[in-house]
């Protein structure tokens, strides 16, 4: 028997161009629709919902108005992306989200043509939305780019770099200022619509420009004079004087889940022939029209799989605690007894676990927002003055403030020591929050000490040796998820810099790992052993400096010496690789390999999968033996008796 559907508007609907035919009262009628299938899909993938939520009307009336993809779509940052993914033909694969083979969690240009450009990290859409912009006015083509772009990324510098570079131009650029923490707006309501309307009115726009042109024939007093009357007033009026100095026609606040006040600006946003960037803001809520959304203290920015009626997330019970959890762990343990102890983070407390350094010692805790160029700049200052900064900061997120590493702490010698966090693969997350170059990144710079530990004990090991060291910058990266399940001490101990450690003795294949490769190893280990080849293991512990001396006894004692890190070509196997070459540990037979991650980025998927599809886990480290010793015809599985 056939039920009614439950999104019959939202059935009809294949790509955009089909939602400009419909009415308003059609429009609103469809938002509720796509409210429900986003908090559906999600609940059976998980993914950030909070966020989506706050958009649902935003994206529909943006489909709506403008012709897209011929005008280009911006989604900051992308984690609000999933209604844009409902309605630009990838709905039927929605329940793919996040997942091996399926659907990115962000904006990416592979997937859609509407998608022009791929985000994960924050701040970037005004920038590539400029560059949209101008490309299309050189090109002659009337092209429209509108950057969606929220309150929390406005806390990145680059934002405020593309408005004043965007704000000296006519390019035709339309941002979206999206306010969902009511941090910049006051309350909106009928009377702030009904102004924005009129002033991105092209009657407004038109008057105010031949306003301006008049004003600049009378004397430059009276012009100056003019000038700051209308600036005064909007000022007064909307709050926008901030984004009108950075050369922005301002135009708002507007309430976001309001379609009868989004409809009306954005035609005359579209309709506008004036030359110069605008920006609009709108007030939203994140999680707005799903209850338990809504009363969430986040909002469900990032969610499990759940259910729908109760909101209740099915969470998978830990069997160790996560390797975040256990460097709070150690740091509160050190700050304990160290008062020159501070942590630094870039909008991520939660992710870093600062916000429970932060509970302990809210005077000591620093969350510089987006902005890791300052926090690692912020931080080398600290130094200076005879602090201990911790900059807890994803290894990706890291990325983006290279030249302060370089430049304000590593030719300094600046005692800044870096907690970095999610290195390596993070599963759903996919390509761009995966943790590939950070070794490479920062075994180049001299003075450097660089450890990754093998298990949550050796990250206390790490963080106490980290404050002990007081001449020169540090590192700490260690992987997403749980631990392997040690028991941790009260506190960690100082581990001599530079120095390894031998776990298991063999006598013909050495495995030298580094760091979340160390059980992977050990496993390689049994394997191997199998197969009759005797197999020593090795925990390097240090990526910088290497151990010379543990290195030089591994090439003398084995056949085979294999290098494995999860990390990206040019890190810790280009350390050892290089060592060995010029101490002539390669010229009496050696076989000798390197395990990194393939030249590739991987997509989204469980860890364990980009794992076993890099040939970084277990079974990739025997056949890399196997191979070097030329029995790669081998089965895979090991040999029995």
């Amino acid at each position: 028997m056939d039920t009614e559907s439950v999104t019959p508007l939202l059935d009809r609907i294949k790509d955009p161009e089909d939602l400009r035919g419909l009415s308003v009262d059609e429009l609103k009628q469809l938002v509720v629709e796509l409210r429900e299938d986003t908090v559906r899909s999600v609940s059976i993938t998980g993914g950030h919902l909070g966020a989506s939520l706050g958009v649902v009307e935003l994206t529909a009336a943006i489909h709506h108005v403008f012709n897209t993809p011929d005008d280009r779509l911006i989604w900051d940052v992308g984690h609000q992306c999933y209604p844009h993914k409902i309605l630009t033909g990838r709905r039927d694969r929605m329940h793919t989200l996040r997942q091996g083979g399926g659907l990115s969690g962000f904006t990416k240009r592979t997937e859609s043509d509407y998608d022009p450009f791929g985000a994960a990290h924050s701040s970037t859409s005004i920038s590539s939305g400029l560059g949209m912009a101008v490309a299309s006015k050189l090109a002659g083509k009337d092209k429209n780019v509108i950057a969606v772009i929220g309150d929390g990324a406005m806390t990145a510098g680059m934002a405020y770099e593309a408005m004043n570079n965007a704000g000296s131009m006519d390019a035709k650029l339309i941002v979206i200022l999206n306010d969902n923490d009511m941090s910049i707006a006051p309350p909106v309501g009928a009377l702030s619509a009904y102004l924005s309307q009129l002033i991105s009115s092209k009657q407004f726009r038109s008057a105010r420009h031949f306003a301006k042109e008049l004003a600049k024939k009378f004397p430059r007093s009276l012009e100056q004079a003019a000038a700051k009357v209308d600036e005064y007033a909007r000022g007064m009026v909307t709050g926008g004087t901030l984004f009108e100095e950075l050369g922005f026609y301002y135009v708002g606040p507007i309430d976001g889940h309001n379609l009868d006040h989004l409809l009306p600006v954005l035609k005359n946003l579209r309709d506008d022939k004036e030359p110069g960037p605008v920006l609009l803001h709108v007030v939203t809520e994140k999680g707005h029209g799903y209850k338990p959304a809504e009363e969430s203290a986040d909002k469900y920015h990032g969610v499990s799989k759940f259910d729908v009626v109760t909101g209740k997330q099915h969470k998978a019970v830990a069997n160790a605690p996560s390797y975040t959890s256990v460097f709070a762990k150690a740091l509160i343990a050190e700050a304990k007894d160290d008062d020159k102890i501070v942590a630094i983070t870039a909008a991520m407390p939660g992710g870093t676990g600062v916000d429970k350094f932060g509970t302990e010692f809210p005077k000591r805790s620093f969350d510089v927002g987006i902005a890791e160029q300052h926090g690692v700049t912020f931080a080398a200052g600290m130094a200076v003055e005879g602090y201990k900064p911790f900059c807890a900061i994803y290894s990706t997120f890291l990325q983006r403030a290279y030249d302060q590493v370089v430049h304000d702490v590593a030719i300094q010698s600046l005692p800044v020591r870096f907690a970095i966090d999610r290195a390596g693969y993070v599963g759903a997350d996919g390509s761009t929050h995966c943790g590939a170059f950070d070794l490479a990144y920062l075994c180049t710079l001299p003075g450097f000490v660089v450890m990754a530990p093998s298990d949550e004990a050796e990250l206390m090991h790490m963080t106490a040796t980290a404050v002990s060291i007081d001449d020169r910058p540090s590192a700490i990266r260690y992987p997403r998820g749980e631990g392997v399940g040690v028991e941790l001490p009260a506190k960690g101990s100082v581990l001599e810099i530079g120095k390894g450690r031998i776990v298991r003795e063999g006598s013909t294949v050495a495995i030298l790992s580094l760091g979340s490769r160390l059980q992977e190893s050990l496993k390689a280990a049994e394997d191997l052993a199998a197969r009759g080849l005797s197999t020593t293991v090795a925990d390097a512990r240090f990526a910088k400096p290497i151990d010379e001396d543990l290195i030089r006894k591994l090439a003398a004692d084995h056949e085979v010496l294999i290098t494995v890190e999860e990390a990206s070509i040019g890190g810790f196997s280009s350390q050892v690789l290089q060592f060995m070459a010029n101490d002539g540990l390669l010229e009496n037979g050696l076989k000798v390999r390197a395990v990194t991650m393939p030249d590739a980025f991987l997509e989204q998927d469980k860890p364990e999968a980009q794992c076993e599809q890099a040939g970084i886990n277990a079974s990739g480290i025997v056949a890399t033996v196997l191979s070097a010793l030329g029995r790669s015809g081998e089965v895979t599985e090991p040999a029995r008796a």
